[in-house]
């Protein structure tokens, strides 16, 4: 009887001392996904975990992954959520989810990515009908392309556009004829980018991954032209930088109020192509531009001629930025008749002139307005020169950075040229007002605005000065702030 006790207890011991054997956790991946180059995507990982879900890692091939979502600890089943980024390189690409239970047993398994390139087009003839280059595809500007009269030419946010390689009559441009309109509308999250083929810059990506930007010279620029008044010999004439048997290339006209669209969000960069002696394109080129045309928040990169420059016209023109122009980083010619408002400019070791102002060259005696302004000088740029009769409004613009006028080279100051110019300043046709600057050490005033300008100036510190532009203006979106070429405005 003591045996078979024995035996009984025996074997509740054994009994007690056993523990439940789960099922060995499994993992489901999902079918094969696309992703372009720079993406993300999510990939959805399907589990049963009899022992109840522990924790979940994760390792990747051609990109980068983490864990985005996943269940709470002892959960039998769900999924787990991974988001993928790609890297820059197409091709295949993968996701290893590991997950582990609460008996500590793991099982995991691979998703497969394709890694794709972004769509390219190659636009090699005009634009004859209403059209839309679309979000995550990248154009390529085969010559000079021109948007025909009556046609409208509409660019999605995140667009790229990058002109191939080419000078005198080949060099390539988008120019927007008088009677085209260029809808451009980017965001801060999405700027539009115009660039040289040589760029491998990618949607979704703001600075270059290969280019400089000190590189001029790489295609043309964008030209846009209209039908608005210019002061000229004659109320119609060639834009500068598009060879005269290109009809395309005129601009001016009769109605003050012409448009020619929507431009906002979009930086342009490595152009200024030379189609001849002393003819370059313009970063932009605003030709007999009407005040119904917007145009916001530009940007202007190492461009080998000037960064904006006006042909009269009527546009007003708020929150551009020009940084390393290798001529004059704003220019206005013709009698312009609108307002730039809100403007930074980052002179180069290739500046000429921050501000180079032209007075009319005809009849007609339009002014303009410049204000809200902040300048970095370099050693060789100018403050501004104001010529040919030069007239408008220029106020609240705060210089710093300038080294002082040169014997030398001239550089540093702020002049008018010619008796015309400074009859205009006299009778306050060309008027000054609240410039503001941080001069080079002991560099009185009078040497840098010269003419008499100076009693419109006032030298402060980086700290006490009350006139400049905005910054936040271009924050975010611009290769400039990426670079933090913002940090001492």
């Amino acid at each position: 009887m003591k045996k078979i006790i024995l035996y009984l207890i025996s074997g509740l011991v054994v009994m007690a001392g056993c523990s439940k054997q789960y099922e060995l956790p499994v993992v489901t991946s999902p079918s094969v996904i696309n992703v372009e180059i720079n993406g993300s995507v999510d990939v959805t990982f399907s589990f049963t975990a009899e022992a109840g879900f522990k924790m979940a890692t994760v390792a990747s091939t051609g990109g980068t992954a983490e864990i985005k979502t996943m269940p709470s600890a002892g959960t039998i089943s769900g999924s787990v959520v991974v988001t993928f980024s790609a890297s820059r390189t197409a091709g295949a690409g993968s996701v290893e989810l590991t997950v582990t239970d609460n008996d500590d047993k793991t099982a995991r398994t691979t998703g497969v990515l394709n890694i794709t390139t972004y769509p390219t087009i190659s636009v090699t003839q005009n634009i004859g009908s209403d059209t839309t280059w679309e979000t995550g595809k990248i154009y390529i500007l085969e010559g000079r392309i021109a948007v025909l009269d009556g046609v409208t030419l509409t660019i999605e946010p995140g667009v790229i556009i990058k002109g191939r390689e080419g000078t005198g009559s080949n060099a390539t441009a988008l120019v927007v004829a008088r009677g085209a309109k260029i809808n451009a509308e980017g965001t801060t999250s999405s700027p539009i980018i115009f660039t040289s083929i040589a760029d491998q810059i990618l949607p979704g990506e703001v600075a270059s991954p290969n280019l400089e930007p000190t590189v001029p010279g790489l295609w043309g620029g964008l030209l846009i032209l209209g039908k608005a008044p210019i002061s000229a010999s004659t109320n119609e004439m060639q834009i500068e930088g598009i060879p005269v048997s290109d009809l395309n290339g005129r601009y001016g006209g009769t109605d003050p109020l012409d448009n020619s669209g929507i431009i906002r969000y979009i930086s342009i960069r490595h152009g200024g192509a030379n189609i001849g002696e002393g003819n370059e394109i313009n970063g932009l080129t605003l030709g007999g531009v009407g005040s119904g045309t917007v145009i916001e928040n530009v940007e202007v990169i190492a461009n080998d001629d000037d960064g904006i420059e006006w042909f009269g016209g009527t546009v007003n023109v708020k929150n551009a930025l020009v940084w390393n122009p290798y001529d004059d980083a704003i220019d206005t010619d013709q009698s312009w008749a609108g307002t730039l408002d809100n403007f930074l400019v980052i002179c180069g070791q290739g500046t000429d002139h921050a501000l180079e102002i032209d007075g009319p060259e005809g009849a007609m005696l339009e002014a303009h307005t410049v204000k809200n302004g902040s300048v970095k000088g370099s050693p060789v740029a100018e403050l501004g020169d104001f010529r040919d009769g030069a007239r408008g409004t220029f106020e609240n613009i705060y210089f710093f950075n300038f080294p002082g006028p040169s014997t030398s080279n001239g550089r540093g100051d702020l002049s008018l040229s010619g008796s015309a110019t400074e009859s205009n300043f006299t009778s306050g046709i060309l008027s000054f007002v609240n410039l503001e600057i941080t001069p080079a050490a002991g560099v009185a005033l009078t040497s840098i605005f010269l003419n008499g300008t100076h009693v419109h100036a006032t030298e402060v510190t980086t700290a006490t000065r009350t006139v400049g532009a905005d910054k936040s203006a271009f924050e975010d979106w611009t290769w400039a702030d990426v670079a933090n070429q913002l940090t001492d405005f």
